[in-house]
């Protein structure tokens, strides 16, 4: 089958004829100012383009100060307004529970208090594992990091779980399950739009030459 060619001329006027509604476009600015945390700016554009309160503004903050909670290692304060928030978010998610008592049990070891560690993990951690062997694997990996701690001969799958990665992931899990909560998208919808653009034009590759969205925004792309 031959290959189409779309000019530039031709992809600009297709470009130009695609309607997209103020509407929707303050929908996606919204969205992302909600998700990303931007409290005073999302109050401000709400105003601006009238349009209704996606999410009880508060909460956004409340979602920020928790994220910032656990990227510095402070759990328990995490946990606590987690709770104030929304308790039934930790009550009905045990996977995200378990993982905030592990992230707790890592920074008892960071800080070196070993033996609270240690309690803590067979008071707390070891009877989740029993009652759940999907967290077995896990509650594993985070007991041996007694054993190294901090120490240099630590194997690298154990330090990892001493990176600030490791506290960025737990946060990520904590704020998509509030987000969730408050039935708003855990991922930013101009992402999602990216990732579909991205496929169609794949798509649209391996039947046509065009000018390419993905080349513009670099990101990648045919470029033709």
């Amino acid at each position: 089958m031959a290959r189409l060619h779309i000019s530039k001329d031709e992809w600009d006027r297709r470009l130009r004829n695609v309607q997209v509604s103020k509407q929707d476009l303050d929908r996606l600015v919204m969205d992302y100012l909600v998700i990303e945390g931007y409290k005073s700016a999302a109050e401000e554009f709400c105003q601006e383009a009238g349009l209704d309160p996606p999410v009880d503004f508060q909460s956004i903050e409340s979602r920020v100060e928790i994220r910032e909670a656990l990227r510095r290692g402070d759990v328990e304060s995490a946990i606590t307004q987690v709770n104030d928030l929304n308790p039934e978010i930790l009550d009905t998610n045990r996977g995200l529970y378990f993982h905030l008592q592990q992230q707790k049990l890592i920074e008892l070891i960071r800080q070196g208090r070993i033996a609270e560690a240690l309690q803590f993990a067979q008071e707390e951690l070891a009877p989740r594992g029993e009652e759940s062997p999907e967290f077995l694997s896990e509650l594993e990996q985070t007991m041996a990091l007694l054993a190294f701690g901090t120490l240099p001969t630590c194997p690298p799958e154990l330090s990892e779980l001493l990176s600030p990665a490791q506290r960025t992931k737990t946060a990520a899990e904590v704020n998509a399950a509030i987000l969730e909560s408050f039935s708003q998208g855990k991922e930013v919808k101009l992402l999602a739009l990216v990732k579909l653009l991205c496929w169609g034009e794949g798509m649209l590759e391996q039947r046509a030459d065009f000018p390419s969205v993905k080349a513009d925004l670099g990101i990648g792309g045919s470029g033709k």
